[in-house]
């Protein structure tokens, strides 16, 4: 372990969330920036953080705020469910913390949206206790040291095995990001640097001549294909008609165009306009905005469409308020493709 913590103390990265050396963690930034970091690049969570902490400097601040306000201030960094998750989090701690972060790890796994890994990971980095948190990263690194031929998803308790003999009451935080670099910056999944790996000497992956091989990799998911038509109506004044989608689900509370259901095959005219907000005459735009999801990839035509008379009920905004919209990226995408997209990244063209 010395070896790892002296790689780690030689080239650590700085990121926003991570106290400097001798610096004690802030518990609430380590606990928002493991949630943000969940399937999301450092890189992306790089750009968001910062802000969003100053948006939400407590959990009780956060825990205040409306839900709109929360998922708009997510915008960009995805999985939304995990920006409800730490709100309920917040919620939590408020109710039966006061507000703070616990520092014990059974209270840690008793709040809402922390599980086994984020309340390991806030335990040791903000709280130093001597438990190992499992990443990707850390499953990685811990199932090349032990040869570890299963993928790690039917291996999960095993490497928790493993990776609990590692702890240590020194340092534990340390420990902790300490094996979250390695795999993040040297013990790659398909090109492992093993000649910089400050633990080659104890690795049986490297040992096999073959590390790339460990641990097994489970077979991959294809995503389903999935096609709709999307809805871009203005009023007069230039608003654009939004609706709400459902509170759970994907995208989950998130405003988004009207559209069809998302069909294994695009739809007919039928689907069409049994889906459009209003009737009368629609010009479809040329070209097909896609859009990838974890399990899903879907591939959007747009409609776009005048209404002089009554409106519609829904939700409507200029194109001007369109940045102060928790919009997903797909719908931004949508709008840009539509010329009415004004916000962040590029002016609409009217």
């Amino acid at each position: 372990m010395a070896d790892l913590l002296a790689w780690y103390d030689r080239t650590r990265r700085r990121l926003p969330w991570r106290a400097l050396p001798g610096e004690r963690a802030d518990p609430w930034a380590v606990l928002v920036s493991e949630i943000m970091l969940q399937q999301t690049t450092v890189a992306t969570v790089k750009g968001r953080f910062a802000e969003f902490l100053h948006r939400f400097p407590t959990a009780a601040a956060l825990a205040a705020a409306e839900m709109d306000e929360v998922l708009h201030a997510w915008q960009g960094l995805g999985y939304y469910r995990r920006a409800r998750a730490l709100k309920a989090c917040a919620e939590a701690m408020v109710a039966r913390h006061g507000g703070r972060v616990p520092d014990e790890l059974e209270a840690l796994l008793g709040l809402p949206g922390l599980g086994p890994y984020t309340a390991r990971a806030v335990a040791a980095i903000a709280f130093e206790r001597p438990v190992v948190p499992v990443d990707a990263n850390v499953a990685r690194v811990v199932g090349r040291l032990i040869a570890l031929e299963l993928p790690p998803v039917r291996a999960a308790r095993r490497l928790q095995e493993a990776a609990d003999t590692l702890a240590l009451a020194e340092r534990p935080g340390d420990v902790a990001q300490a094996l979250m670099e390695l795999g993040a910056l040297v013990c790659l999944p398909r090109a492992p640097g093993c000649l910089v790996c400050p633990w080659r000497g104890a690795c049986a992956a490297h040992a096999s001549g073959e590390p790339e091989r460990f641990p097994g990799r489970a077979d991959a998911k294809p995503r389903q294909e999935r096609h709709a038509v999307g809805f871009l109506l203005e009023r007069p004044d230039g608003a654009i008609l939004f609706r709400r989608r459902p509170d759970q689900g994907l995208l989950a509370g998130m405003m988004e165009l009207p559209s069809t259901d998302w069909l294994p095959e695009p739809p007919d005219s039928a689907e069409i306009r049994a889906a459009a907000p209003v009737g009368g005459e629609w010009q479809m735009l040329p070209g097909t905005v896609r859009h990838l999801f974890t399990h899903l990839d879907l591939s959007v035509r747009l409609l776009r469409g005048r209404i002089e008379d009554a409106p519609p009920e829904g939700v409507w905004a200029a194109p001007s308020n369109l940045a102060g919209l928790a919009l997903p990226t797909l719908t931004v995408k949508l709008l840009r493709h539509g010329g009415a997209w004004v916000g962040k990244g590029g002016k609409g063209v009217r």
